[in-house]
């Protein structure tokens, strides 16, 4: 038999065969790859604003793993929580506010802008419902807010507003990042954002952090983790960041544009008078020889500046800025010897210019702002305002110097300048409602006032104190604060106001508070952070548990997807002895949070309380694994180990712990007493030592200490 020959795929017929062999095959089984996750349950959702549920009524809200599109999981940061009907009524006006922390209401969001401003449109149009929905999020920037733009986009939105420009460069893609690297290329920053969006993606990313541990933060050191990012003035990689920028809100823009929704682009003010640089660093090509002149006149000046002789400060710093005038540190004093001297406006360059040199670069610069008012002004046919919050925060002084008046520290503004901002911008709004609303305005009542405004969300004397505590112990006493000049000062004035404000909480002024939250709830029942705050304020003011709970399930009611709800709830019931209660709602917390730290070692804790001690250890590594720096956890776990004998195990856990937390005493005290019991005489001295080095008063660690030396000799 004749063997049949093999018949050849040649010509045209072969090239389809490779096109489809590369292509059309490889991505089926990514779609089929794709699919099998979903079908999993692998991964998370990857919009801004997801589907939920309300009192039984379908709804949308945030999302509060979107964040872990752009950082790992336990560190991601998070909306503040919004619901939006699923059906909008024809009396409702839309509007989407977005932007980063300061549009966000750090250090608290209750008293953000947006909440003012939905309050004075309310005021000026009654009858009308206006939704100011906050989707900002702290150290995000332009690049997250083109994708919540997107997603915003399909809710009917009547106007975007647009309060954004501080962490362009220090958040994702910036020049100056700790996270996604910076790019020039826009288009595949979007395109590795969506691929991100993907399960595939997200399992990918996972697979890529797991094997880069060291590159990746493991906890949120705030505004620390950028000083070893710093970034001169005429770093080359700026003008990548100004360009990425600009493109950005052109393209928030073109999304607003294709559902016919205006947009207000606002300037971004900065506290020029009250915020020292965080870094300065010396012009390129300074010599040694120049240097050391620099030093010495800087050094006569600061003497001057100190014993109050600021006219005598002044030509000595103006000496130094001639051998070197790129260092910010100087130009600020420059700046503060001008104001002091009444010399205004020429201290309001030179603050600028400290601004505009400082290499931590937290805060918007002049070339943001340009950005914003030119792209305002090319669009300004296209239905594109600009709200000049800049020039309006200047007008609040004689001087034109934005200071500690308006500002909390460098970026966050105080209720004032929070109310100054949203009248800014209600300004712009008034000139786009439609005939509709704008026929319905009370002709002739003014502007709510600040005080008003303060009503209505129930802002007292308790919420300055507490917001103070807050500034003072989470922010103000952690780099890069603690780098700037007259950091000193800005703490002992902290501690101050704080005493001030704690002297005056009397009983009749806290059950005053009381009385002004239920007022404020009575005209805005369905404000759920009024809810949300009075329960906080009944639970840490006035400790009366019983009230906070209904507040608190009040709360729940309106934002169900809070974990922070389960997580007050869980601690009032766990202190109140309902360990059962306790532990339903810290379970519901780190369901709705998966990488709550804090939530775990609640658990943990409760677990320990009822004897059930594997499941507590269970619990108490959770917490670590998210958060390595949670100490509770640490300490908890050692004392959890050591009861069962595992004196080595719990030997490990400290070793770990210190790692994390050098400067804890208390984990130094602990490895110290554990090594003693395992026979570890010298090292447990030298733990002891350590203890008492950073506190000389731990009587513990003496009479250890002195025990040990004994029996060693």
């Amino acid at each position: 038999m004749k063997e049949k020959h093999k018949r050849k795929i040649t010509g045209w017929r072969l090239w389809l065969f490779r096109f489809i062999a590369v292509t059309f095959i490889p991505a089926l089984l990514i779609l089929a790859l794709e699919l099998g996750l979903r079908l999993t349950g692998y991964g998370y959702q990857a919009r801004a604003i997801i589907k939920c549920k309300v009192k039984g009524q379908k709804a949308y809200c945030d999302n509060i793993k979107f964040g872990w599109l752009f950082f790992p999981p336990n560190i991601a940061r998070e909306f503040s929580p919004f619901v939006i009907p699923s059906q909008k009524s024809e009396n409702t006006y839309r509007i989407f506010v977005f932007g980063a922390s300061a549009a966000q209401g750090v250090p608290d969001s209750a008293y953000s802008f947006s909440r003012i401003l939905e309050i004075i449109l309310s005021e000026q149009y009654p009858g009308v419902n206006f939704e100011v929905i906050n989707t900002a999020m702290t150290a995000i920037n332009s690049h997250m807010v083109v994708k919540i733009a997107k997603d915003c986009a399909q809710h009917e939105p009547d106007l975007f507003v647009v309060y954004l420009g501080n962490n362009e460069v220090i958040g994702p893609y910036g020049a100056g990042t700790v996270f996604a690297p910076l790019s020039e290329h826009l288009s595949l920053i979007h395109l590795g954002i969506a691929f991100r969006g993907t399960r595939l993606g997200q399992l990918l990313t996972y697979l890529l952090q797991a094997t880069k541990q060291k590159n990746i933060p493991k906890v949120w050191g705030g505004m620390s983790m950028f000083l070893d990012k710093q970034l001169s003035a005429d770093d080359e990689r700026l003008q990548i960041v100004y360009n990425n920028y600009n493109k950005n809100l052109e393209s928030v823009i073109n999304i607003a544009q294709k559902r016919g929704t205006a947009v207000i682009l606002t300037t971004v003010g900065t506290n020029l008078k009250d915020c020292a640089p965080f870094a300065s660093v010396h012009r390129n090509g300074l010599s040694e020889d120049e240097k050391k002149s620099f030093e010495e006149i800087y050094k006569e000046a600061i003497d001057y500046d100190e014993a109050g002789q600021y006219a005598q400060a002044l030509e000595k710093y103006l000496a130094a800025a001639d051998i070197d005038g790129q260092f910010a540190e100087l130009q600020f004093r420059l700046g503060r010897c001008y104001f002091l001297l009444g010399q205004y406006p020429k201290a309001k360059q030179r603050y600028i210019r400290a601004r505009e040199l400082d290499t931590v670069r937290l805060r918007a610069d002049n070339r943001i702002n340009e950005i914003i008012r030119e792209i305002a002004q090319n669009k300004s046919s296209d239905d594109v305002y600009v709200a000049d919050a800049v020039r309006a925060l200047e007008g609040q002084n004689p001087y034109q110097i934005p200071g500690g008046e308006l500002f909390y520290e460098h970026v966050h503004l105080n209720f004032k300048g929070n109310y100054i901002l949203a009248k800014s911008i209600f300004e712009q709004i008034e000139k786009i409602l439609p005939e509709r609303i704008k026929s319905r305005r009370l002709s002739k009542q003014e502007v709510v006032d600040e005080y008003k405004c303060m009503h209505y969300l129930a802002y007292s004397d308790w919420d300055q104190y507490t917001i103070m505590q807050s500034l003072l112990n989470n922010y103000i006493v952690y780099p890069p604060f603690t780098n700037q000049l007259y950091h000193n000062e800005q703490v002992e004035s902290l501690e101050q106001q704080i005493n001030s404000l704690k002297d005056n909480l009397s009983e009749q002024v806290l059950l005053q508070v009381a009385s002004d939250y239920r007022k404020a709830i009575e005209t805005r029942p369905t404000d759920w952070m009024l809810h949300w705050k009075y329960g906080r304020f009944l639970m840490d003011g006035l400790k009366d548990y019983r009230m906070a709970v209904a507040e608190y399930d009040k709360t729940l009611e309106l934002v169900p997807h809070y974990y922070m709800v389960h997580v007050m709830l869980g601690t009032i019931w766990g202190r109140s002895g309902d360990y059962d209660k306790a532990m339903g709602h810290f379970n519901e917390a780190v369901e709705i949070k998966p990488s709550y730290a804090p939530g775990y070692y609640d658990i943990g804790l409760l677990y320990q309380k009822k004897k059930m001690s594997r499941e507590a250890e269970k619990n108490y590594k959770t917490a670590l694994r998210l958060n390595p720096e949670h100490y509770p956890s640490y300490i908890n776990l050692v004392a959890l180990l050591a009861e069962q004998g595992r004196v080595d195990e719990a030997i490990k856990v400290c070793q770990k712990g210190l790692e994390f937390l050098p400067d804890s005493a208390s984990l130094h005290y602990k490895l110290g007493c554990l090594l003693s019991q395992s026979g570890q005489k010298d090292e447990a001295i030298k733990e002891f030592r350590i203890v008492l080095k950073m506190n000389p008063e731990h009587n513990f660690a003496k009479q250890d200490l002195e025990t040990l030396l004994k029996e060693s000799k």
